[in-house]
């Protein structure tokens, strides 16, 4: 079989603090294949980007990566040098950082920050660089190109920048992108506009791409597969579509349950349930599954040990101790 593009391995990414080591990303396993798209969804808090950070390699101090492995193109991104890993971001791997304003450069036009992209990797001389920025700022649909590459970033509407940043992000042609909540803060029809471009922009330059959002509405709309995450842990994945029609993760069926049946794309439409309780602070989690003074199904084993993996599905894991083989024969235990 093809080894994956990124295999994630045993992640761990904590923060240091007056109190010890708390782990924002903890034993975090996942893979991309080429060509696919793995939704990483989501409460706010749960994880997400510092897992991404944490695969480039981006996470500031007092955070650090732990262990673990992150392997990417047979390499282990986490064993390189700064300047191999330098090499990497952007030209192997690129990202859609989750608020352009904050991420692109005020005091330069939108086409010199492309064209930087592309020189720094060496991919072309600064004056076809400048060419080749008109030709992405043309393929992620920005109007006029010629003039609005000398544009700075506040002379841009919020989807207008965003697909900037996606055009830097594709600039150097990378197998993978990473996309940080690529819609978050703009209006619904820019939101569709970004996430058709989005897959428009997988299929021409053939990528593969994690998609990190909180929507589950986004995830049915893009993804190929589903990592659910919740206090740092990736709790159930599957294909999306299994996990949409079939969540085995009580969290993931309260998300379901708290978004509308259209978004979701199921049907019919039904009263909206919120989830009961709190995240808990990732300093302060209960004992064994972080889930489980929110969960409706728990039952003794849920507050001892976090549960592994159990399979519940045809390429479907979730960390629930009711799919463990106790718990399917005796479905009365839980409480």
């Amino acid at each position: 079989m093809t080894p994956p593009l990124l295999r994630v391995e045993h992640l761990t990414t904590t923060f240091d603090t007056s109190g010890g080591p708390v782990a924002a990303v903890d034993d975090v396993s996942f893979h991309i294949d080429a060509g696919e798209t793995l939704g990483l969804v989501g409460e706010s808090g749960s994880g997400k980007s510092v897992t991404a950070m944490s695969i480039l390699r981006l996470v500031q101090p007092p955070g650090r990566v732990a262990s673990g492995q992150v392997v990417f193109h047979g390499r282990d991104l986490l064993a390189l040098d700064e300047r191999s890993m330098q090499a990497v971001r952007g030209a192997g791997i690129g990202l859609v950082f989750q608020e352009p304003m904050t991420a692109l450069n005020p005091v330069f036009t939108v086409g010199n920050q492309i064209v930087e992209a592309i020189v720094v990797h060496g991919k072309a001389t600064k004056s076809e660089a400048r060419a080749q920025a008109i030709d992405l700022l043309r393929a992620v649909r920005i109007p006029e190109p010629e003039a609005r590459i000398d544009d700075y970033p506040h002379q841009l509407s919020g989807g207008m920048r965003q697909r900037v940043m996606t055009a830097i992000a594709l600039a150097c042609r990378p197998s993978l992108v990473i996309a940080d909540e690529p819609t978050t803060a703009l209006d619904v029809t820019i939101q569709a506009q970004i996430l058709e471009l989005l897959r428009d922009m997988k299929a021409a330059f053939d990528l593969s791409l994690l998609l990190i959002t909180h929507d589950l509405g986004v995830i049915a709309e893009t993804a190929d597969r589903v990592a659910v995450m919740y206090a740092g842990r990736i709790v159930e994945t599957g294909p999306v579509r299994a996990i949409l029609r079939s969540p085995q993760h009580p969290y993931t069926r309260g998300l379901l349950a708290s978004m509308p049946a259209s978004a979701a794309g199921t049907a019919p439409a039904k009263r909206l349930r919120a989830i009961e309780g709190t995240v808990p602070l990732l300093g302060h989690l209960p004992p064994g599954c972080a889930f489980n003074p929110r969960c409706p199904d728990r039952f003794e084993p849920c507050t001892t040990a976090p549960p592994p993996d159990y399979t519940a599905g045809p390429n479907q894991l979730a960390k629930c101790y009711l799919h463990a083989e106790s718990a399917i024969r005796n479905p009365q235990s839980a409480i």
